[in-house]
C-alpha cells in the first residue's frame, strides 16, 4: 500500500513548457548562447513565459535545438544571474516570481524600434525641460545618404579629393605618438588651430592668433556654446528674420528672448534692432551671405553694429558658414576683421567646404573669452577626435584646402550661372530667381499668395528638394519662396530639374 501511494503521488518536478518559438540563426556573428539568452529574455518581458513557468532541462533543450548542452547552460546561468530565472534543487529552472509587474508584457526592443511612439508606457507625452521643449518643434532630420536636386544642405562630395585625404589619414595615424592619444586640449589640436589662424587671416581678414581658435564639433556646437555661455535666462538676442533655425534651437536652450530683426537687401536692419531692443545682449548675423535670403550686410551697417556693440558691451556672433564662395570679385571682409572693440565671436565650419560627416567647426573668440570658452568646452565633451583634426591640419598646411576651394568656386559658379539662365527660360512668371554671384544657394521668390510649403512638398514628391523660405521665418512673410541649392545637382542635370520645377509650379499658379 505504501509503495502504491508513492507511485501515484504527484511528481516533485512539474512538467516543463516547450520552447518551440526559439529559432537560432547560425549565420549570424552573435554566439548561440547569446542568441538563446536574448530570445528567452524577450519571452519573459513580453509575457510569453509567465512567472513560475518551468523550463526544459539543459540536456532536453540542447537536444531539441541541436546545440551543445554547455551552450544552453551558459544562457540559463546568465539569465539566473540577471534575475530572470531561478534554479532550486529538485525544482529545475523556472521563470522567477520576483520580476516587477511593470516590467512584464513590455514591447521588445525590435518592436519598439519599428513602432516608436511619442508617448511613454502611461500613454502620456514625456515631460521635457522647459529650455528643451521647443527643440522638438524645429526641423532636425538631416540624415540623407545622397542629395536630391536643389538640396541646400550638402556640398558636392563627388568632387572631394578623397585620395589625398586617404593618404593623409594613413600617414597621420602612423605619425601620431602614444602621448598624442591621451586627453588633448579642449580648445582643439594646436597645429590645426595654428593652420586655421593663418588661413582665416589670409582668406577672411580675421584678426587672431592660434590661442583664440576653438575647435568644435560643427558650427552648431559653436553656436550653442556661445549662446549658453554669454546669455542669461531672459536676455534678449537679435536674430535675423528669416534665420537659420539652428540659431533658434541654441537660443531656446539658453532660455533667451528672441528678437526678430528684419533682413533687406543690405542685410540685418541694425537701426530697427536698436530702436526695438536696445538692451539686447547679443546679435546673431550671417553677414557675408545671409541664410537664407542671400543678402550681404552693407559696410555702413557693419560699422554701425560694431560701434553699438562696443559702446554698450554687447556680443556679436558672426556665422561665416559659406563666405569663401563668391563668384565675382574678392570675398567680403569679415565683421570680426573690422572689430576693434573685441565684441565678435566668429563661427565657421567645414561642413559646406569639405563634407558634413567630418563634424569639424571652429570659433575665433576675443582674448578675454578664451579661458571661459576653454572651460565650457572642457566640461561639455573635453574636445573632439584628434585624428580628423590632425589630418585637417595637414590638408590645410599643404595647400590642399586652398586648391580644393578654387576648384569648387569654379564648379559652383558654372552651376549658379546655368540655374539662372534656365530659370529665365523656363520659370518666367512662376519663380523669380535672385542672382547674387555668391553662396551655395539661390532664392526663388514665388508669386504673392502662393504657399511655399505646399509647393515644396509637391516638389519633394517629384524628387526635388527645395526648402520653403517660410520655414525659416520668425514673423509672417509678405512674400514666400524656395531655397535652391546649387551644390547637389550636376550642371548637365539643371535644365531637366528646372523643367520639373516649372511643371509642378504651373499647377499651383494656374489653379489660383
Amino acid at each position: 500500500m505504501h509503495k502504491t501511494q508513492r507511485a501515484n503521488s504527484v511528481p516533485k518536478i512539474a512538467n516543463y513548457k516547450p520552447l518551440r518559438f526559439i529559432r537560432l540563426d547560425r549565420t549570424l556573428d552573435i554566439p548561440l548562447h547569446r542568441q538563446l539568452g536574448d530570445l528567452l529574455q524577450d519571452a519573459v518581458l513580453s509575457g510569453k513565459l509567465q512567472p513560475g513557468t518551468r523550463l526544459p532541462s539543459s540536456r532536453i533543450l540542447a537536444e531539441e535545438l541541436d546545440i551543445s548542452r554547455n551552450t544552453v547552460s551558459r544562457a540559463y546561468t546568465q539569465l539566473i544571474q540577471e534575475g530572470y530565472f531561478e534554479s532550486l534543487v529538485g525544482s529545475g529552472t523556472r521563470v522567477t516570481y520576483t520580476l516587477p509587474e511593470d516590467l512584464l508584457h513590455v514591447v521588445n526592443q525590435n518592436e519598439a524600434a519599428v513602432g516608436a511612439r511619442e508617448t511613454d508606457v502611461t500613454g502620456k507625452k514625456p515631460r521635457l525641460a522647459q529650455h528643451s521643449a521647443h527643440l522638438v518643434e524645429l526641423p532636425y532630420d538631416w540624415e540623407r545618404a545622397a542629395a536630391a536636386p536643389f538640396d541646400s544642405a550638402l556640398p558636392d562630395m563627388d568632387a572631394f579629393p578623397s585620395k589625398i585625404w586617404e593618404k593623409l589619414l594613413v600617414s597621420t595615424w602612423r605619425g601620431l605618438a602614444n602621448r598624442d592619444l591621451g586627453y588633448q586640449s579642449a580648445l582643439g589640436y594646436l597645429p590645426l588651430r595654428q593652420a586655421l589662424a593663418e588661413y582665416l587671416s589670409t582668406t577672411r581678414a580675421v584678426r587672431c592668433n592660434a590661442e583664440q581658435v576653438v575647435i568644435t564639433n560643427g558650427a552648431q556646437q559653436a553656436l550653442s556654446l556661445s549662446m549658453g555661455l554669454l546669455l542669461n535666462r531672459g536676455d534678449q538676442a537679435w536674430v535675423e528674420d528669416p534665420c537659420y533655425y539652428g540659431v533658434k534651437a541654441a537660443l531656446n536652450s539658453a532660455m533667451a528672448e528672441i528678437v526678430p530683426v528684419p533682413v533687406d537687401q543690405d542685410g540685418l536692419d541694425v537701426e530697427y534692432g536698436i530702436q526695438h531692443a536696445p538692451n539686447a545682449r547679443m546679435v546673431y548675423i550671417s553677414p557675408s551671405y545671409q541664410y537664407p535670403t542671400g543678402a550681404t550686410l552693407s559696410l555702413t551697417r557693419r560699422l554701425k553694429l560694431l560701434q553699438w556693440a562696443a559702446d554698450n558691451r554687447k556680443w556679436i556672433v558672426e556665422d561665416d558658414y559659406d563666405s569663401e564662395f563668391r563668384y565675382a570679385g574678392y570675398p567680403i571682409e569679415s565683421v570680426q576683421g573690422l572689430d576693434r572693440g573685441e565684441r565678435v565671436v566668429y563661427v565657421g565650419t567645414f561642413s559646406k567646404v569639405l563634407f558634413p560627416a567630418l563634424r569639424v567647426g571652429y570659433m575665433v573668440v576675443p582674448p578675454a573669452l578664451v579661458e571661459p570658452f576653454h572651460a565650457a568646452r572642457a566640461h561639455m565633451d573635453r574636445g573632439g577626435p584628434i585624428l580628423e583634426q590632425a589630418v585637417l591640419a595637414q590638408f590645410i598646411s599643404e595647400g590642399h584646402l586652398a586648391r580644393h576651394m578654387r576648384q569648387m568656386r569654379t564648379r559652383y559658379a558654372e552651376r549658379q550661372k546655368t540655374l539662372i539662365e534656365m530659370s529665365k527660360k523656363f520659370l518666367d512668371g512662376l519663380l523669380e530667381v535672385q542672382d547674387t554671384k555668391a553662396g551655395l544657394h539661390l532664392v526663388g521668390w514665388l508669386p504673392n499668395g502662393v504657399d511655399d510649403k505646399a509647393v515644396s512638398q509637391a516638389l519633394r514628391e517629384n524628387g526635388i528638394l527645395a526648402q520653403p523660405l517660410s520655414d525659416y521665418a520668425l514673423e509672417p512673410m509678405q512674400r514666400t519662396g524656395l531655397i535652391l541649392g546649387i551644390t547637389s545637382v550636376d550642371v548637365l542635370d539643371i535644365p531637366q530639374a528646372v523643367k520639373k520645377v516649372a511643371a509642378v509650379l504651373s499647377t499651383f499658379i494656374t489653379s489660383r
